[in-house]
């Protein structure tokens, strides 16, 4: 019984091996991140298997549009999650009360906003995008549906953040477990059974977010002995809103420019067709579980430094980085590895369309060598914002997304330019993605060793 829960105990990441404490930060996390990618990817399954490639496409273009009316969520977890981890590794009660009550009111507004605005614009935004006739009306339902679900989702991210910052990814993960079984049955139930269809896939998704939320929130109810969650402080604190906005909003920031940066590479992808549109989406998908391991290499590595710039410890935030990246690095070598080995039989899961599956290795075969590059920029950038300096990763992925990515994913497109192609060659929409991960590796690299991060900390 104290052997369980020690488990599930909050992680102290300002003493013992820095190596040790990410891993053991890091592996229940990265479960969880792979149960949180089966969300997207088991819908695409079901659909894809149950309804048609066409649905598949449709539940794939509704991603990028999802992925930028999110991004307030993603601000405030980040945000409240950073100054979490450092107020726990200064051991200040009281701050960390009035942070985690705040974070959980600016949650219920963000959430009411999107509810409506999202909802509403969910169809002029596809049919900007030049979102093809075949499957429009799916994906609208399926945003629509989303969106009033949102609370559910949002919760979960922002709780499940809290929880990592205090140390304890053992709990979000298995609250996220549960939620992922009950998603996979509930699509089973609505799309095989009731043929609810794409709109069958957006409700089970919602519902299981819903029930991983309450439990993130039950989780911090039990954690009396950190902080109090207490009506009292149930609250917007001036103070800590303008630190959690302060140091969220660079995250949200990033996250939108890669949802706007992914939507304006959208357009050019609806340019060939729903066969390259759902090839994309299986890409996307296994590019999804691909990434797992940096992201949660990354979150690591915010909750690590944060603690221990808290603490004043910054000797060992240089040392656990360098122990992380290399870490990283070596995991997303070996997921290459398998990619480029079995990447055909992953394909095979979303679709029995063996051009469609041709299609989707060639262009996930561009890909893979990037993973071990993001790493790198995953890794120094969680360091980095776990710090503090939530900016720098900021303007270095507006540099590699807006600079780079897009005027390369155009310009190379057009370059290919053929009167047997004349849409050009679609491999480069993926060369230009590579070439944006590589760059942005460098980047990151050149600022993380310049140090201004360890300037950063929330007094």
């Amino acid at each position: 019984m104290n052997g369980l829960k020690r488990l599930f105990a909050p992680v102290d990441m300002t003493v013992g091996k820095p190596w040790e404490d990410i891993v053991i930060f890091t592996v229940p996390m990265l479960i969880g991140n792979i149960a949180q990618q089966l969300y997207n990817t088991v819908d695409s399954i079901v659909v894809g298997q149950f309804v048609g490639d066409n649905a598949l496409a449709a539940v794939g273009s509704a991603g990028p549009i999802l992925n930028l009316l999110i991004v307030l969520f993603i601000g405030i977890s980040m945000g409240s999650g950073i100054m979490v981890s450092q107020y726990l590794g200064a051991r200040n009660r009281e701050a960390l009360s009035k942070t985690i009550g705040t974070s959980i009111v600016l949650t219920a507004v963000a959430s009411l906003l999107v509810m409506v605005v999202a909802t509403l614009a969910a169809r002029p935004l596809l049919e900007l995008l030049g979102t093809p006739e075949t499957i429009i009306d799916w994906c609208t339902s399926y945003l629509r549906i989303m969106f009033l679900g949102i609370a559910g989702m949002a919760y979960y991210n922002i709780l499940s953040g809290i929880l990592r910052g205090l140390g304890d990814s053992m709990s979000a993960l298995l609250y996220l477990l549960v939620a992922s079984g009950l998603n996979i049955a509930l699509d089973l139930l609505f799309v095989a059974r009731f043929h609810m269809g794409v709109a069958g896939v957006a409700l089970a998704t919602a519902i299981s977010q819903a029930i991983s939320a309450l439990l993130c929130l039950w989780r911090l109810t039990r954690l009396k002995d950190l902080f109090e969650l207490e009506w009292k402080y149930v609250r917007l604190s001036k103070i800590h809103m303008s630190g959690i906005i302060r140091l969220g909003v660079p995250s949200g920031v990033t996250q939108a420019i890669l949802s706007m940066a992914m939507l304006v590479v959208q357009s050019l992808t609806n340019s060939f067709g729903e066969l390259f549109i759902a090839a994309n989406v299986i890409v996307m998908r296994v590019d999804g579980f691909a990434m797992m391991p940096n992201f949660s290499f990354g979150t690591a590595m915010t909750t690590y430094a944060g603690q221990n710039v808290g603490a004043g410890e910054y000797e060992r935030v240089s040392k656990g980085a360098k122990q992380g990246t290399a870490m990283a690095m070596g995991t997303s070598a070996v997921i290459v590895a398998l990619i480029l080995a079995f990447g055909k039989h992953l394909m095979r899961i979303f679709t029995s369309t063996s051009e469609l599956v041709t299609l989707s290795m060639n262009m996930m075969r561009i890909l893979a060598v990037g993973y071990v590059a993001v790493a790198v920029t995953q890794t120094l950038s969680g360091v980095m914002r776990g710090a503090g300096d939530t900016m720098t990763p900021m303007w270095i992925s507006m540099v590699s997304t807006i600079i780079i990515r897009v005027p390369l994913a155009y310009g190379l497109v057009y370059l290919t330019r053929t009167p047997e192609l004349p849409q050009g060659q679609r491999a480069c929409i993926f060369v230009s993605l590579l070439l944006s991960w590589v760059l942005g590796a460098v980047i990151t690299s050149i600022f993380y060793k310049r140090g201004r991060w360890r300037e950063k900390a929330v007094h």
